[in-house]
């Protein structure tokens, strides 16, 4: 499972510098040098860390994708999202080669910080509540999870998530590939809703849970 793992993030990583590169139309463009190389040092690290301490986690992590979904519903949010992020990385890409904005570099390092913090977050998740899983479902023996970030917002894993959604335009140098943020959004708050329906019904005490905890990704917002 671990060598699985560190396998697919190697191809991983070079589909993205395939897509990044290929879209951007060179090689010499330093704000995806350094995006890959924040995206595969810090994926690197989680996928260590769990290889050590959460193996069951790792193996539920790595069965990802449209494909593995049960439902129809989880099946198209998930591809919407999939082909959200390849879009998030693509225009970016193409602003680089065609020049349609300029980032100051001060921008693209926020950017880069983003990142980073989507990773942390996503790490800080995956410490506190060890049923995480790349599809939505149920485990064996699943509890509800209400410490850490869970005791902020319902979703924490959303939440980090949307940092990089918003993060990897920037630290790209565009503007413009925020635009995939803002089209794959209703996808994810379909997908979020459609998860807190199937943890209701299946997982004892969440129902309770979301009265304690009010706010789903952004508290006092949403």
């Amino acid at each position: 499972m671990v060598r699985s793992a560190l396998i697919s993030l190697v191809v991983l990583i070079a589909v993205l510098g395939l897509l990044l590169f290929g879209c951007a139309g060179t090689v010499a463009y330093w704000q995806a040098w350094v995006y890959l190389g924040i995206f595969f040092g810090a994926a690197l690290l989680i996928t260590l860390y769990l290889a050590k301490r959460e193996p069951a986690l790792l193996e539920r992590r790595v069965r990802g994708g449209p494909t593995a979904e049960k439902e129809p519903s989880q099946k198209i949010t998930q591809s919407i999202t999939s082909l959200g992020f390849i879009a998030l990385l693509a225009v970016p890409a193409l602003d680089r080669r065609f020049g349609w904005s300029h980032l100051p570099i001060w921008v693209v390092i926020v950017g880069d910080a983003l990142v980073a913090m989507c990773f942390y977050a996503i790490f800080v998740v995956y410490k506190e509540n060890a049923f995480t899983s790349a599809t939505i479902e149920i485990a064996q023996d699943q509890k509800v999870v209400s410490t850490g970030p869970y005791a902020v917002v319902r979703h924490p894993m959303y939440a980090g998530a949307s940092l990089l959604f918003i993060g990897s335009p920037l630290a790209l140098g565009s503007y413009w590939g925020i635009l995939a943020f803002v089209a794959v959004l209703p996808a994810l708050i379909w997908r979020l809703l459609d998860e807190e329906q199937l943890l209701a019904r299946d997982l004892p005490g969440y129902t309770e849970y979301c009265k304690n905890v009010r706010w789903r990704l952004i508290p006092g917002v949403f």
